[in-house]
Protein backbone atom coordinates (compact mmCIF):
# COMPACT_ATOMS: atom_id res chain seq x y z
CA UNK A 1 0.00 0.00 0.00
CA UNK A 2 2.94 2.31 0.63
CA UNK A 3 3.92 2.16 -3.05
CA UNK A 4 0.39 3.05 -4.16
CA UNK A 5 0.25 5.93 -1.69
CA UNK A 6 3.58 7.38 -2.74
CA UNK A 7 2.69 6.96 -6.43
CA UNK A 8 -0.28 9.26 -5.77
CA UNK A 9 2.02 11.70 -3.92
CA UNK A 10 0.07 11.24 -0.70
CA UNK A 11 1.55 11.35 2.76
CA UNK A 12 0.25 9.08 5.50
CA UNK A 13 -1.47 12.16 6.96
CA UNK A 14 -3.02 13.03 3.60
CA UNK A 15 -4.38 9.53 3.09
CA UNK A 16 -5.63 9.42 6.67
CA UNK A 17 -7.54 12.68 6.13
CA UNK A 18 -9.22 11.31 2.99
CA UNK A 19 -10.33 8.21 4.91
CA UNK A 20 -11.21 10.06 8.15
CA UNK A 21 -8.82 7.91 10.18
CA UNK A 22 -5.58 8.47 12.07
CA UNK A 23 -2.12 8.52 10.52
CA UNK A 24 -1.18 5.72 12.91
CA UNK A 25 -3.84 3.47 11.34
CA UNK A 26 -2.32 4.04 7.90
CA UNK A 27 1.13 3.30 9.31
CA UNK A 28 -0.10 0.03 10.86
CA UNK A 29 -1.65 -1.04 7.54
CA UNK A 30 1.59 -0.33 5.69
CA UNK A 31 3.69 -2.20 8.26
CA UNK A 32 1.37 -5.21 8.30
CA UNK A 33 0.35 -4.70 11.92
CA UNK A 34 -3.33 -4.25 11.02
CA UNK A 35 -5.61 -4.55 8.04
CA UNK A 36 -8.27 -2.12 6.86
CA UNK A 37 -11.91 -3.14 7.04
CA UNK A 38 -13.90 -3.67 3.84
CA UNK A 39 -15.35 -0.16 3.55
CA UNK A 40 -11.86 1.33 3.89
CA UNK A 41 -10.55 -1.14 1.30
CA UNK A 42 -13.21 0.04 -1.15
CA UNK A 43 -12.27 3.67 -0.49
CA UNK A 44 -8.57 2.86 -0.89
CA UNK A 45 -9.21 1.12 -4.21
CA UNK A 46 -11.07 4.20 -5.45
CA UNK A 47 -8.38 6.60 -4.24
CA UNK A 48 -5.55 4.58 -5.79
CA UNK A 49 -7.49 3.69 -8.94
CA UNK A 50 -6.94 -0.05 -8.59
CA UNK A 51 -9.20 -3.08 -8.19
CA UNK A 52 -9.91 -4.64 -4.81
CA UNK A 53 -8.15 -7.77 -6.05
CA UNK A 54 -5.01 -5.78 -6.73
CA UNK A 55 -5.23 -4.00 -3.38
CA UNK A 56 -5.72 -7.19 -1.35
CA UNK A 57 -3.85 -9.79 -3.41
CA UNK A 58 -1.39 -7.49 -5.18
CA UNK A 59 -2.35 -8.94 -8.55
CA UNK A 60 -4.97 -8.15 -11.15
CA UNK A 61 -7.84 -10.60 -11.56
CA UNK A 62 -7.49 -12.96 -14.48
CA UNK A 63 -9.57 -11.88 -17.41
CA UNK A 64 -12.08 -14.45 -18.57
CA UNK A 65 -12.01 -14.74 -22.31
CA UNK A 66 -15.42 -15.41 -23.75
CA UNK A 67 -15.55 -16.68 -27.29
CA UNK A 68 -18.97 -16.47 -28.83
CA UNK A 69 -19.58 -19.30 -31.21
CA UNK A 70 -21.96 -18.57 -34.01
CA UNK A 71 -24.33 -21.31 -34.99
CA UNK A 72 -26.26 -21.59 -38.19
CA UNK A 73 -27.94 -18.41 -39.36
CA UNK A 74 -31.51 -18.27 -40.46
CA UNK A 75 -32.45 -16.20 -43.50
CA UNK A 76 -33.33 -13.05 -41.53
CA UNK A 77 -30.07 -13.12 -39.57
CA UNK A 78 -28.13 -13.59 -42.79
CA UNK A 79 -29.94 -10.68 -44.48
CA UNK A 80 -29.46 -8.41 -41.47
CA UNK A 81 -25.72 -9.11 -41.40
CA UNK A 82 -24.98 -9.24 -45.13
CA UNK A 83 -27.55 -6.82 -46.60
CA UNK A 84 -24.80 -4.83 -48.28
CA UNK A 85 -23.94 -7.90 -50.40
CA UNK A 86 -27.45 -9.21 -50.99
CA UNK A 87 -28.93 -5.97 -52.37
CA UNK A 88 -26.38 -5.40 -55.19
CA UNK A 89 -26.50 -9.09 -56.19
CA UNK A 90 -30.31 -8.94 -56.30
CA UNK A 91 -30.27 -5.78 -58.43
CA UNK A 92 -27.70 -7.33 -60.77
CA UNK A 93 -29.76 -10.54 -61.10
CA UNK A 94 -32.93 -8.58 -61.93
CA UNK A 95 -30.97 -6.57 -64.50
CA UNK A 96 -29.72 -9.75 -66.16
CA UNK A 97 -33.21 -11.23 -66.14
CA UNK A 98 -34.72 -8.06 -67.64
CA UNK A 99 -31.99 -7.95 -70.31
CA UNK A 100 -32.54 -11.60 -71.19
CA UNK A 101 -36.29 -11.05 -71.46
CA UNK A 102 -35.69 -8.06 -73.73
CA UNK A 103 -33.45 -10.15 -76.00
CA UNK A 104 -36.04 -12.95 -76.12
CA UNK A 105 -38.82 -10.51 -76.96
CA UNK A 106 -36.75 -8.87 -79.69
CA UNK A 107 -36.03 -12.28 -81.16
CA UNK A 108 -39.75 -13.13 -81.33
CA UNK A 109 -40.67 -9.90 -83.10
CA UNK A 110 -37.80 -9.93 -85.59
CA UNK A 111 -38.91 -13.19 -87.21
Amino acid sequence: MRALRTAKNLSQDGLAEKLYISRQAVSKWENGEATPDIDKLVQLAEIFGVSLDYLVLEKEPEKEIVVEQKGKMNAWEFLSEYWWVVIPITIFAFGLFAGAMKVIQMGKFSK
